[in-house]
Parts: C-alpha cells; structure tokens; sequence
C-alpha cells in the first residue's frame, strides 16, 4: 500500500498488520504527525473518481476519527452512493449496502434467527447476520423506510452492538453509517425522528456541481472508475488514529465556546438572542456541545495541529448543529434556513471572549 506519510512511526505501524497499535498520551502526537498527508492522500484519491465535494470527504473522515455518523442529504444523482463506495475502497474497509423501502423490515437489516436442517435430520437455529455487520454501512434512502425499520439501527449507531431474540453481538470496528435522503420528494417517505436524527454526528450537503465541475464529469465520467481506487489507509491505521485522536487538548476558552454556541440555540435560555429566540422553536442538545468538541478534534489532527481551535469549532458548527436546531413558524415565513441561523449565531457569539463562570 502506497504510503504518503514519512517517519519511523508510519513505517512500524505498516509493517505488522495484525497487532494492533497502543495508543498513549505519551505517543498520540507521534501517531498522528503522519495523519494530515494520508487525509490529504484520501483526498487526492477520491478525487479521481469523485468530482468536487471536498469538504465533504473531509467531513466524513472527522466523522469516522469520531466514532461518528453522517447524514446525507442532496437530490438524485449527485454522486452520494459512488461518494461513500469510494471512500470505502480508499479506507480498504468493508463496504455494504441497504436499499431502504416501504416493506423493509428489522430483521432484513440485523438479521434473523432460521430454521436449519442438517444431514442427520437434525434440525436447529441458527442466527444469520444482516448487512449491519460491516464496517462501512451505506443506508440508502433511509427515509423511505417506516420508523420501527429506521429504529432497527439506533441501538448499533449508539452502542455499536446488534440485540436479536436476547442474543447481543459487538459490531466489527470500525463503524460508521452513512444514511442518505432526498430533500425534496416528501410522498411515501417518513422523516427521521429527533432522537434517530441527534444519533448522527453531522448532515451534510451534497449541492449541485460547479460549471466547471460538470464538465469535468461529463467529459471524463461516463463510467464509474472504482475498480482503478487504491486503498491509502488501512483499518489498522484508522483505529491507531481514532485513538489517538482522543489524547488531543481543548483548552477550556475553546469548550467555553463550545458550550455558549450550543446554549445561544435554546429560546428558554438567557444566553438566545431576541431573534433567535424568534427563529428557534427548539435548540441543541449537550450532544451538540460535546461533538463539536470531538469533530474539533478530528479537523484540528487532519490539519497537523495538537490542539483543537476555536476555529475548528466554527468550521464544524454547521454540520453539527444543522439537523439539530427545529425552527419555528416564524423562520419559515422569513425564508431562515437552519443555515442562515447558524451563520448569526457564529457572527453573533463572540470566541474570543473570556470562559464564563458558572
């Protein structure tokens, strides 16, 4: 595999793919030197088969470095699913893949229990695994599916483990769900409860190409190129850099801001503005706060920074906070998007003002 890290470090952690790396306080930094010219490798190979959406590629990378989850949101045919299976060859991780429709049903997704004969006569159950168990788990429109289907993924999203007929099994590491859903086709769907949508991490936008990106792709990908990927990051490797994402600093300024960004969502609070207590029927959870500080993490790593800034907070504010902000009538008349109301909320609270008491 084609190493574009340097250092004694990437060579060890290369040379034996079986044992796992211990990851300590002491050599965190020196695990993840090498982390920003893989993420920037990752980059530079999706790119050959995926045009634009950088800043998504990156978005998922933080989200896997968080033990996070990503939901997709864009319309048809702006390269979702050829998005994730690239990454997912990139990464050298298991792919899989679940169509979701109106009579899908829990057991299609965790698997089931089934009836099985052997040649003596003898017959048993025996437990057959659902496409779950896997590393990378693309789920395909999953708001076309009722919402005991969409629950079947709650318990592996937060607990990472699968319950079936009182039988519970650990997911293989590492996990991550990458859900997509068309914004503008409402008929025979079924939106995503609240507690379903806090389980992910961010909700990225996938928008409509540049003219130059368009060319791009109709000039040069009339085909999918898959086939042609190279793996630059190996399981092993992902889970070393997790870990030691984990070690890296915030300052207490920086979770100060964290906290009053997520604070200045919820109208009861003393901390909303006049307008955002207009525009917000309902704010941010301390999830929010917490997996800012977490993405904060896994942007500042890929940047080659030991440290999480408040601009990291910023730069992931957006993707955290989107799916979890529900806007009132009031928004909606004005034409506020969740967008728009992050975007004052980021002008409107000041990060380099002094932590605050308690």
């Amino acid at each position: 595999m084609t190493n574009p890290g340097s250092g004694e470090y990437s060579q060890s952690m290369e040379s034996d793919s079986q044992q796992p790396v211990e990851v300590t306080a002491s050599n965190a930094e020196r695990i993840l030197s090498t982390l920003p010219s893989k993420a920037e490798a990752i980059r530079s190979e999706v790119g050959e088969c995926v045009i634009g959406q950088q800043q998504n590629v990156d978005a998922i990378l933080y989200a896997l470095l968080s033990y996070g989850h990503c939901l997709i949101e864009g319309v048809p045919g702006l390269g979702k699913t050829l998005l994730v299976r690239a990454l997912a060859r990139v990464l050298a991780l298991e792919f899989k893949r679940i169509q979701f429709t109106p009579d899908l049903m829990p057991p299609d997704i965790t698997g089931t229990n089934i009836l099985q004969e052997e040649e003596s006569g003898h017959r048993e159950f025996q437990f057959v695994k659902g496409p779950i168990y896997t590393q990378i788990l693309l789920a395909d429109e999953i708001n076309r599916t009722p919402p005991k289907t969409q629950a079947a993924l709650l318990e592996a999203m937060q607990e990472r483990t699968v319950t079936v007929s009182g039988r519970t099994d650990r997911l293989p590491e590492p996990f991550l769900v990458l859900a997509t859903q068309n914004p503008i086709e409402q008929e025979g769907t079924y939106p995503l409860p609240e507690a379903q949508l806090d389980r992910f991490l961010f909700q990225l936008q996938v928008d409509y190409p540049t003219l130059e990106e368009e060319k791009q792709i109709v000039a040069g990908h009339s085909f999918t190129p898959l086939e042609g990927l190279s793996a630059r990051m190996s399981r092993r490797e992902v889970m070393a850099y997790r870990d030691a994402v984990e070690h890296i600093p915030a300052a207490s300024n920086v979770i100060d801001y964290a906290a009053r960004l997520v604070r200045a969502t919820r109208p009861s609070t003393e901390a909303a503005s006049q307008s955002v207590s207009r525009w917000i029927r309902w704010g941010a959870s301390p999830r929010a706060s917490q997996n800012l500080i977490l993405a904060g993490r896994a942007r500042a790593a890929c940047n080659g920074r030991y440290n999480v800034a408040c601009e990291d907070v910023m730069a992931v504010a957006p993707m955290v906070l989107r799916h979890r902000i529900i806007r009132s009538f009031h928004a909606d008349a004005e034409g506020k998007t969740t967008d728009d109301i992050v975007k004052h909320l980021l002008e409107e609270i000041p990060h380099d003002a002094s932590p605050a008491r308690s």
